[in-house]
């Protein structure tokens, strides 16, 4: 049990009064007593709650079909693991499926309750892990999706980000120091130019930045801070600048802050512990509303929240770099590209909504062992990536029958189509959004034409796991009315910006009704994108 949970006083919400009389990590140890139970016989709150702990989500509009998430840091798997989770998901027929989420990470559906000891057998020994996916807990630890192939990375993120999982979640086995959080937190590290980890919308980011006159000493403050060869130089060195505090949810939505900090690479892990002791430690926790991150630095102010974090550190943060290194548009890193690597490739395709079954994922596998490394990249766009193919295969791989349902090259509003799960899985869900998302953008492409992608996100309801504030077309479920009826229906919002200049679109049009709006979005693609009718567009032909 964490301090947090000990010193809690006054009056608790009912999260933290389960919390505080049980761990969720506790029932890592009880997962075969719960498999001989059943789901209908368990604890409804082991059930309901702290299986989450494990990566494990019951959903009562599925009731004894559970999802597992997994934790996937970089986004990156290996073809074993991904055989692995496709003999999972094949278990369990049509009730199987797995999604690409937008956080680089991948969700199981159809799990039952019964065979969870087999599957975390399976997991270990592949080296996989859903520990500390859900709840109050930090999130799969993005990064960015060509780390270690892109010719222009300032940074591979990859090794910085799996050392910050293993640090949070013991290396996979569970860290109960950090498993009683205020609320979820997201983590991302990027050392790209393009932002390919949406750093705006995680409660801590690390963006790329070089800091002039850093020496061997800080700058500002004095203080020895490294002793790498790097900061023996009087160039520029490169580190991070630390933005905080941006999250979705239902009440607020807000773009992180910078703190008016910069660190070398060899401190980041250290900051993410000291920052989460913080909020683990003095966050708010009786309103679960009000409990993220940004509401503590709200009630602090910054400046105290920046010295707290520091007396966690054990020694002052250097002040931010005057800018950071985020000056490309955001990719999507569909289609074929060269690796910095001479004569190898990395291919991202387009998988629409995210969604997989069993044999699209043995494919993928198969692909990445015969033409790749073995290897296989998720992106926060909901795609995968099969890197490392030399040129001398590439057109075999291009000819390739999964392409044929996985794009190299989609159409403008397929390829930059987002959705969360949606009604069918979710009990949080106002709307049905992956297969109306799916039909309605098909829809719109038998009746305009466009020269540019237009990237619409759906999201379900208003936690905003399809994150519509970042889109240039966000669309959040709620119930409209129609004719004096309740009926599915959609808030618009628009103006989000992604890449250089993030920033969070803002809502323009509530409750129109799902049937209703295809022609709304056909307007609106019209008037703000440059889309043609496609009848206009043959006559100018």
């Amino acid at each position: 049990m964490t301090d947090a949970a000990t010193t809690i006083t006054g009056s608790l919400n009912r999260f933290e009064k389960f919390k505080a009389e049980k761990d969720g990590l506790a029932v890592k140890a009880e997962i075969e007593k719960f498999a001989s139970l059943g789901w209908e016989a368990m604890d409804e709150t082991d059930r309901d709650h702290r299986l989450k702990w494990v990566g494990v989500f019951f959903r009562p509009v599925t009731p004894g079909k559970f999802m597992m998430r997994m934790r996937t840091p970089n986004g990156i798997l290996t073809s074993h693991q991904m055989r692995v989770l496709a003999e999972v998901v094949q278990r369990y027929g049509d009730d199987g499926s797995a999604d690409i989420t937008t956080r680089q990470n991948i969700q199981l559906r159809g799990i039952r309750i019964e065979d969870l000891p087999e599957i975390f057998r399976k997991f270990h020994s592949v080296g996989l892990t859903s520990v500390q996916s859900g709840m109050d807990n930090v999130r799969n630890i993005t990064g960015d999706p060509v780390a270690g192939l892109d010719a222009n990375e300032l940074f591979d993120t990859r090794e910085l980000v799996q050392q910050v999982q293993d640090m949070l979640t013991n290396k996979g086995e569970g860290n109960p120091e950090f498993t009683n959080l205020p609320r979820k937190f997201n983590i991302a590290i990027t050392g790209g130019r393009d932002n390919s980890v949406h750093a705006e919308i995680n409660d801590l980011a690390f963006v790329p930045a070089f800091k002039e006159g850093i020496g061997d000493r800080g700058l500002e403050t004095g203080k020895e801070f490294s002793r790498s060869p790097l900061a023996n130089s009087q160039s520029p060195v490169f580190g991070f600048n630390i933005l905080v505090g941006g999250f979705f949810s239902a009440k607020r939505c807000e773009a992180a802050i910078p703190l008016n900090a910069w660190v070398p690479p060899e401190d980041v892990v250290a900051v993410c512990r000291a920052v989460l002791e913080v909020f683990r430690d003095r966050g708010l926790r009786a309103n679960r509303l009000k409990s993220r991150l940004m509401w503590l630095i709200d009630e602090w102010g910054l400046e105290k929240f920046r010295s707290e974090v520091e007396q966690r550190l054990g020694k002052p943060l250097i002040s931010a770099a005057p800018k950071d290194e985020i000056d490309w548009e955001k990719r999507d890193h569909i289609g074929v590209y060269k690796q910095k690597q001479p004569g190898l490739n990395y291919v991202g395709l387009h998988v629409p909504v995210g969604r997989l079954t069993a044999e699209d994922m043995f494919e993928i596998a198969r692909l990445a062992d015969v033409y790749g490394s073995g290897e296989i990249r998720l992106t926060v766009e909901q795609n995968a990536i099969i890197p490392n193919i030399p040129d001398s295969r590439l057109a075999l791989f291009l000819a390739e029958s999964l392409l044929e349902k996985f794009s190299v090259d989609p159409q403008p509003l397929a390829r930059s189509l987002v959705s969360c799960t949606g009604a069918q899985f979710c009990n949080f869900a106002l709307i049905e959004t992956k297969n109306r998302a799916l039909a309605t953008i098909k829809a719109l492409e038998e009746q305009v034409e466009l020269t540019r992608p237009v990237r619409i996100h759906w999201t379900g309801c208003p936690n905003s796991c399809g994150q519509p504030q970042v889109a240039d077309i966000g669309l959040m479920g709620t119930k409209a009315r129609k004719n004096g009826k309740a009926v599915e229906g959609v808030d618009i919002y628009m103006g989000g910006k992604v890449g250089k200049d993030a920033h969070l679109g803002t809502c323009v049009q509530k409750g129109v009704p799902c049937e209703d709006l295809q022609p709304v979005l056909q307007d609106l693609l019209i008037k703000h994108f440059g889309a043609k009718p496609k009848q206009e567009a043959l006559v100018i032909h």
